[in-house]
């Protein structure tokens, strides 16, 4: 194995006291599985390895300058983190890269620093980077420049997990599940513990699928519940036990996430329908006449996301979400509840760029096509939360951006609550009331004077008003 990196690169490796965002990244899209091997390929003082034994993980690390010995395996999962960076030399850099792939039998984690981190870091300009006072190299990324860098050297179509984060993987079978987690989440069977339990079960997920599930979809303790049943008397039971209009919605939703599925796969490279995940080639089965005929009206999907007319009546149509005259915002809780032509909208830029783990509500524009997922962290508890960070993917240049608001002193804030949430949101009905007492005491009269916090604050007080959680009450010596 080759050892060409230079020492001066050990500096760059900082302790951490938990994991790093792409390891927790990994291992919350269930890539760090038990059983798997993984190796921390450049594993500097090797704070991801302690942290992911004690997770139980079989891991391994290698650094050529803390853990040279002894020389690296092949292993399932492969975590190049922040290496790609540090190394100054591209030729080096390639190789590095091209050896952590060889590496790698299943999944190759590649992570690097973006260039919106820039101000982070101070030095002179050298070759295509940056070399600080340390005499350390930084050459910071763009999304888009690590997605086509992973690419081309692995030759495998990569999938953006995060921003800074892509997964080039050795089968495309698994990229093909992946996506299909990334848009379909599986959904939780209930508790088993006897025939009547499993059958209970049984009948939940064929209303909310919309179709019998097969064998191989069933948790182990309910295929053993159930095995002394026939088909036919499975069948007779779900027919006796699910709700009719609820089969018709299930089966209505899982039409509708195939085309989606297939719209995605699509702009990130479709394979044969055997390459399908078992429970998506199910559902080709029970809802369409064909394979091929479910592709051509998913290519239709994907074709109507360049109608600017078609998207915004979608938006129009769209049962969760506040329209603007640029753009429709939606709760991540609600996104489901946004038409389907949306949906694929949102997740094309998601499997582009990655999205980010932190995220409140999505912004898809109308005009262009352009998504950005907006932070708010105290949405929930403050009935105007602030903005945290913006993360702006263009689906045309697929180019990315982030703004962050943590310095600011007047970040922007949001109104009228209710209306980023599905009607049917527990908490809408408390945000509206929220929004109608702002109405009646004026405060909505001057809308360029109040989104940000500056501005709101001053129509509070003119108001002679002020909030205590989601109540609007008078400000104490206001005059009516």
């Amino acid at each position: 194995m080759e050892q060409a990196w230079g020492s001066e690169r050990r500096r760059t490796a900082i302790g951490r006291s938990a994991l790093s965002m792409p390891a927790r990244q990994a291992l919350a899209d269930g890539q760090l599985l038990t059983g798997r091997t993984v190796l921390d390929y450049g594993c500097g003082r090797g704070d991801d390895l302690r942290a992911l034994e004690q997770l139980e993980c079989r891991v391994s690390g290698w650094d050529p300058f803390y853990r040279p010995e002894p020389q690296p395996r092949t292993s399932d999962v492969v975590l190049l983190t922040y290496v790609l960076n540090v190394i100054e030399d591209a030729a080096e850099r390639r190789r590095a890269l091209l050896q952590a792939w060889e590496l790698a039998s299943t999944l190759l984690v590649v992570s690097a620093r973006l260039t919106w981190e820039k101000t982070k870091v101070k030095g002179e300009k050298f070759a295509d980077g940056l070399l600080t006072s340390r005499q350390t190299f930084q050459h910071l990324y763009g999304p888009a420049e690590l997605r086509d860098y992973v690419q081309q050297a692995t030759d495998v179509r990569v999938v953006a997990a995060a921003p800074g984060v892509v997964y080039a993987f050795k089968d495309d079978r698994a990229r093909l599940s992946y996506l299909a987690h990334r848009v379909v989440p599986d959904a939780q069977w209930l508790a088993s513990q006897d025939t009547a339990t499993a059958v209970s079960a049984l009948v939940d997920f064929c209303e909310r699928r919309g179709r019998m599930p097969l064998i191989v979809e069933m948790p182990p303790e309910v295929a053993q519940l159930l095995a002394h049943l026939k088909p036919t008397e499975l069948k007779r039971l779900v027919c006796d036990g699910a709700d009719t209009r609820q089969m018709a919605e299930g089966a209505r939703r899982s039409t509708l996430n195939t085309l989606l599925y297939l719209a995605v796969e699509l702009f990130n490279g479709r394979g044969p329908f055997a390459g399908l995940p078992v429970a998506l080639q199910q559902d080709v089965r029970s809802f369409f006449r064909s394979y091929k005929e479910a592709c051509r009206r998913a290519d239709r999907l994907l074709l109507k996301l360049r109608d600017d007319s078609y998207v915004r009546g979608a938006m129009q149509a769209s049962a969760a979400g506040k329209l603007t005259p640029t753009a429709l915002y939606v709760h991540r809780r609600a996104l489901e509840r946004i038409p389907t032509v949306l949906r694929l909208y949102e997740h094309c830029a998601s499997i582009a760029a990655g999205r980010p783990a932190r995220w409140t509500v999505a912004k898809l524009k109308h005009q262009g096509r352009a998504v950005s997922w907006l932070d708010y962290p105290d949405f929930d508890t403050d009935p105007h939360p602030r903005l945290a960070s913006s993360y702006l993917v263009d689906l045309h240049t697929l180019e990315a951006s982030h703004l962050s608001y943590a310095h600011s002193s007047n970040r922007p804030l949001l109104h009228r609550k209710h209306e980023f949430l599905a009607p049917e949101d527990a908490d809408a009905a408390r945000y509206r009331r929220l929004t109608e007492a702002e109405v009646r005491a004026g405060l909505y009269e001057h809308p360029r004077l109040i989104g940000t916090e500056a501005g709101w604050e001053a129509e509070l007080a003119r108001c002679g008003r002020q909030l205590r959680g989601h109540r609007l009450v008078r400000r104490p010596g206001s005059m009516e």
